[in-house]
């Protein structure tokens, strides 16, 4: 028989996804009592940091009643049955709003699924709600949100990171037990990092985009956003694969993650690059990554220096190729077919009408930048320059691939810095991305994970890259540093 009673109730939304799907089928737990304790934890913490932009109680209640019932009659569990999921708000969710934190998409509701929420619902999970970013995913802290700025639950002065800063902030919270967000330049790895949490891009192709609201269409990816790299090992199962909707979704089929996540890691070749730890990046930031090295060290792993030469040229590269797409992609949104249509006396009129008032300001430079990209006399000059040199990036790390197995790095140059300090500044805005950029310019996967804390009590993050479709020793390297540590446990709880 079901008794909720043998769990604590105030451990319950600390408890990580495996764990909570364990008490779940051993009758320790129900479904709709992690729901109710998950939501009666956001009524009281998400005034304070806003990481949703919509909720849905009544729909992951009635789920949770439909898994219990399942549960009773002995039926096959799903991977994640039970378990609450929040959903980045620019991936579509049928029947549930999704704006992508714009005006322009406000009111929108989508009338299908992506793939990744219907694989989501296949494995039994319940999704809660929709999380805040910065609009259409343009850039990395949350506060371009057409609606709200989030908070970082760890000093809520900060920002989360983004774009994906509400996922972040709802996971470190524990307003969600795991998260979805979307990774263009290191929207899921950056606000991971800076919020203590698990972070993880696939390499592009290994999760469809059908559903995903286009920011750069050669650049994202979705990815898991976790408390700990046991749980981004199960989403990514969960979300992986081939989908015949998407045409640049691999068709290979995903390995099992969980099989060799706690396999040894000795004899790992780990590759530490000289430009990631060049002038700019903070004192305890560096100190931290350093000690990790330490760690893998006493592990067995064989770590060596390595270059990647043309890592200087990344920024300039993403935000010519990034907005190029952007401006393309957004196109789309004239206030014709569907989203905010301004009032006015002409077709032209409405076009301009709409577009100037639906759409922020980061989205509106991103769009201009792009679209004089990709003008006549500048494309080749702009565009095409970038990816040629784009190739010479994505050529460095296979070159280091020859010699390493995976590159270790920090995450952000910085920690979570305060709400306003860059917002006037793009081009100081735009850096933060510096460590994160390479990997979507190359295509490979690469996943942030806790390694430290600042003297504020400021989480810090590494970054491990890896070959091509090799998220699994991307996953068992990350995993060797959690087992020895406990920075991924700590909890911003008590500082709320």
């Amino acid at each position: 028989m079901i008794n909720s009673k043998n769990v604590d109730t105030a451990t319950i939304c600390k408890l990580t996804a495996f764990e909570l799907r364990e008490k779940t089928l051993s009758g320790k737990l129900t479904a709709k009592k992690v729901v109710e304790e998950l939501f009666a934890q956001i009524e009281e913490k998400e005034p304070l940091i806003g990481a949703y932009l919509t909720l849905d109680k009544e729909g992951a209640l009635k789920t949770a009643e439909e898994i219990d019932a399942r549960v009773k009659r002995g039926e096959r569990p799903g991977l994640l049955m039970g378990v609450p999921v929040a959903v980045k708000d620019n991936i579509c969710t049928r029947g549930l709003r999704t704006t992508c934190a714009s005006k322009i998409l406000g009111n929108f509701v989508p009338p299908y699924d992506a793939h990744v929420v219907e694989r989501l619902r296949a494995e039994d999970a319940i999704i809660v709600g929709k999380t805040n970013l910065d609009e259409f995913a343009m850039g990395s802290s949350t506060e371009n949100s057409g609606f709200k700025p989030t908070k970082n639950p760890w000093d809520v002065r900060c920002i989360p990171g983004g774009s994906s800063g509400g996922s972040a902030a709802a996971v470190a919270a524990g307003m969600a037990y795991m998260a979805l967000g979307s990774d263009t330049g290191g929207s899921v790895r950056q606000p991971a990092c800076l919020c203590g949490v698990v972070g993880l891009k696939p390499t592009y192709g290994r999760v469809s985009r059908y559903g995903l609201v286009a920011f750069g269409s050669s650049l994202d990816q979705i990815g898991p956003i976790t408390k700990d790299v046991r749980d981004a090992a199960i989403l990514l199962q969960v979300i992986a694969g081939h989908d015949r909707r998407d045409s640049t979704c691999a068709a290979a089929p995903a390995p099992d993650y969980l099989s060799t996540l706690d396999d040894p890691i000795a004899g790992v070749r780990i590759g530490v690059p000289k430009e990631y730890f060049a002038e700019g990046l903070n004192k305890e930031v560096h100190q931290a990554v350093e000690g990790t090295i330490r760690t893998y060290e006493g592990l067995g792993a064989n770590v060596v220096e390595i270059s990647l030469p043309h890592t200087m040229y990344a920024v300039a590269v993403y935000y010519i190729i990034a907005t190029a797409e952007a401006s393309s992609n957004l196109a789309r949104y004239d206030g014709v077919r569907y989203g905010y249509r301004a009032s006015s006396d002409g077709l032209i009129s409405m076009y301009s009408r709409s577009r100037a008032e639906g759409f922020g300001s980061e989205v509106k430079r991103r769009i201009m930048l792009g679209t004089y990209a990709l003008s006549s006399g500048y494309y080749d000059a702009y565009y095409l320059k970038a990816s040629k040199v784009r190739n010479l990036i994505r050529q460095d790390f296979l070159s280091a691939f020859e010699k390493v197995d995976v590159v270790l790095c920090p995450t952000s140059p910085t920690p979570a810095f305060r709400l306003g300090e860059r917002i006037e500044n793009p081009l100081e805005m735009y850096l933060s991305d510096v460590f994160t950029i390479p990997a979507n310019l190359a295509g490979i996967p690469g996943i942030s994970i806790p390694c430290g804390f600042t003297r504020d009590n400021l989480p810090i993050g590494m970054q491990i890259m890896g070959k091509h479709f090799d998220e699994a020793t991307l996953l068992k390297v990350a995993r060797a540093f959690e087992r020895e540590t406990d920075y991924h446990l700590k909890r911003p709880g008590d500082y709320l």
